[in-house]
């Protein structure tokens, strides 16, 4: 089964051409939902089309915790430049690695040195 991404609004559109000429269904907030929308209505979201969230926002890590979730899952991309030309190989490495429990349910966090992994709901 492919994996289907939401792009997060803090992260460039451009990241929906990348990961699709990638073989990955991707689809950027602005063009689904309200710009302005909750974290909430965004994870809602996502649980309910099967998606899981692609993001640079610290704040889905603690939602998932907080809340216990099981879903959906969230890549969380930490670094400078956050655009595909610079980590785009390594987003795409952590995908292929984790594809897996990221279909199940997971947080898996990814920087330039290395990639951290937490099965949901976080305990």
């Amino acid at each position: 089964m492919t994996l289907r991404i939401l792009i997060d609004m803090n992260l460039s559109p451009d990241w929906v051409p990348f990961l699709q000429q990638h073989g990955y269904e991707a689809v950027h907030w602005s063009t689904v939902g309200d710009p302005r929308a909750t974290d909430q209505k965004l994870f809602a979201w996502a649980r309910d089309k099967h998606y899981l969230i692609f993001t640079h926002d610290l704040d889905f890590g603690t939602a998932l915790a907080l809340t216990h979730a099981q879903g959906p899952s969230v890549v969380q991309v930490r670094g400078q430049d956050l655009l595909p030309d610079h980590l785009g190989p390594i987003v795409l490495a952590a995908l292929r690695q984790h594809a897996p429990v990221l279909q199940s349910g997971a947080l898996v966090v990814v920087d330039i040195s290395r990639t951290r992994v937490r099965i949901l709901p976080i305990q």
